[in-house]
């Protein structure tokens, strides 16, 4: 996902069908300046020469304790890296047992190696600004670049899975899931890198739709077919399977183009290759706040655990909801916006997050319910 708002001087009311720029700089300027002033005196410190946390970790909030039994007493958050300009799109590799994860505007991939906790800082560098990254089933490294959607192959070599739909370009892929059962790829199109110099290229065709309305696609393992199976969404951020692999769970972050779009999280029933019964699960509103939900994960007991952020101290982080009625039920708090988040390790009880410049991890009593 993307942040539009980059020239605090546009004399420009609104993008088309936009928000006011001006008005949303103001806004969050407010909002960090009254959160930095509460929290400067209690900040925690993430540094290499920091205290330890004492146990148990206290940014780690039980809401509702008869569903989230994911917090581990004795452990704590921890900071792996920081220095990125905008990190998203963590993906475990359980083959070779590492992270990747993207810096798009600083145009490369990083690596996270679990034996020593190495960090390779340009992993795949030019990265074509990719966002969003998984893993098929045959342990290769699928990306949402800048224009299009590509796989890593075993020699090296990368291959363009799809560039257009409906006859004109894709806007611009942001995350992806691999069904494991027919290998089929299931994606978001909102289009972010070619509305943005900072994290693309501007498509310079005067929509906040870059080529076509912005939608979810899946993409056929053997024929190479590419479907759009919904466009409810504004704009369609993050993206997840259920644990029984029964629904299909979309972030919405159309409020950064659409006045009239709403933070929320999508639901739809999965029946072979096709969505029906559209509905909203999640809003992400708490205590009259509303973050971003940008990308997400599901636990094998269902729960939904998203990535939030652009509100401030006691919101941004990872934010935990129930499958059933979308409450909210936990809380994983962090001093930056959480752009997205995997499961991973080798017991695949450790949630990575990429949060703005860093990369965040801490361990957790259950396990990611997916492969990547």
């Amino acid at each position: 996902m993307t942040r539009i708002l980059t020239n605090p001087n546009d004399t420009s009311a609104t993008e088309p069908g936009g928000l006011g720029r001006r008005t949303l700089l103001k806004g969050a300027a407010t909002v960090a300046a009254s959160a930095l002033l509460a929290s400067r005196a209690d900040a925690r410190d993430y540094g290499a020469n920091a205290e330890p946390q004492r146990y148990p970790d206290p940014d780690i909030v039980v809401i509702d304790p008869k569903r989230f039994k994911a917090k581990v007493g004795n452990t704590s958050i921890k900071r792996l890296y920081t220095g990125c300009l905008w990190a998203e799109g963590p993906a475990w590799n359980a083959q070779g047992q590492y992270l990747v994860w993207s810096d798009i505007p600083a145009n490369r991939q990083l690596r996270y190696l679990d034996d020593d906790g190495h960090i390779s800082e340009q992993f795949h560098k030019p990265s074509n600004e990719a966002n969003g990254n998984s893993f098929d089933t045959e342990g290769r490294q699928i990306s949402a670049e800048r224009t299009r959607l590509v796989r890593y192959e075993h020699d090296g070599s990368v291959t363009a899975l799809a560039e257009q739909a409906n006859g004109k370009p894709l806007n611009g892929p942001n995350d992806m899931v691999v069904h494991p059962n027919d290998k089929s790829i299931w994606f978001t199109d909102p289009g972010y890198g070619a509305i943005s110099i900072y994290e693309g290229k501007l498509a310079n065709t005067g929509s906040v739709q870059p080529y076509q309305k912005e939608a979810v696609y899946r993409l056929d393992a053997q024929s190479g077919q590419l479907t759009k199976v919904a466009d409810e969404p504004f704009k369609p951020n993050g993206i997840a399977f259920s644990h029984d692999y029964k629904k299909v769970y979309v972030c919405d972050t159309g409020i950064t183009h659409y006045p009239q779009a709403e933070n929320v999280v999508w639901s739809y029933d999965l029946d072979g290759t096709k969505l029906s019964n559209p509905k909203r699960l999640i809003d992400m509103k708490l205590d009259g706040k509303s973050g971003f939900p940008d990308g997400m994960r599901v636990d094998t007991e269902g729960n939904v655990w998203v990535g939030a952020g652009w509100v401030g101290p006691g919101y941004d982080g990872v934010q935990v909801f129930a499958p059933t009625d979308g409450a909210r039920i936990g809380q994983i708090m962090l001093p930056e916006t959480c752009a997205n988040l995997c499961f991973g390790g080798k017991k695949r009880n450790r949630l990575f997050m990429t949060a703005s410049q860093s990369l965040y991890a801490v361990y957790v009593e259950t396990q990611g319910a997916h492969f990547c």
